[in-house]
């Protein structure tokens, strides 16, 4: 393997792993939604 070849393996090996770590990063920190309490106050019947 040729110089040139080697160095943009490396790039895009590094570029990867760094794109995949901080997306993990961001799914695995991010805030919860608020969701409802009960299925009634989800419903738009007012029985």
């Amino acid at each position: 393997m040729n110089t040139p070849a080697f160095v943009m393996m490396i790039t895009v090996e590094l570029v990867i792993t760094f794109l995949t770590v901080w997306f993990f990063y961001k799914v695995l920190t991010i805030k919860p939604k608020p969701e409802p309490d009960s299925f009634s106050e989800n419903d738009d019947d007012p029985r």
